[in-house]
């Protein structure tokens, strides 16, 4: 049995300002009993990986709309890595082309989900892929 909350971090890499789907994500995972850490706009890899470690998160969740998830999931995957904490879940959300999907998962994304996942896939995946973790 779980003995704490799963704790996400969802960010806003890079220049991208728009964050309502990220406050809508943030808030369904807290509802959903998550601990949920919303990082706010602009924030680089580095802020990203620093909060990441700083709140000993399970999962790190990007949401990007900006066009730039080429650049920016692979960056903060790696500093992720670079930072040891390579094993916290990375989940992508937001605007990324179908042919883009795999190079997302090659660079380090557990999953990607686009405009139409529902909350309750998110909550699933999640629980899915950190609770077998946290068990043991």
């Amino acid at each position: 049995m779980m003995d704490r909350r799963i704790r996400v971090l969802i960010a806003k890499p890079g220049l991208d300002g728009h964050d309502r789907g990220a406050k809508v994500v943030a808030r369904g995972l807290r509802d959903a009993g998550f601990e949920v850490i919303y990082s706010g706009l602009h924030r680089s890899p580095a802020q990203i990986v620093a909060a990441a470690r700083d709140e000993d998160v399970d999962v790190v969740g990007l949401s990007i709309l900006s066009g730039a998830h080429n650049q920016l999931v692979p960056a903060v995957s790696r500093a992720l890595k670079e930072a040891g904490i390579g094993d916290v879940l990375l989940v992508v959300g937001g605007i990324i082309p179908d042919g883009d999907r795999q190079a997302m998962e090659a660079a380090g994304a557990a999953m990607v989900f686009t405009p139409g996942t529902t909350i309750h896939e998110i909550v699933a995946f999640i629980r899915d892929h950190v609770r077998p973790v946290l068990d043991q």
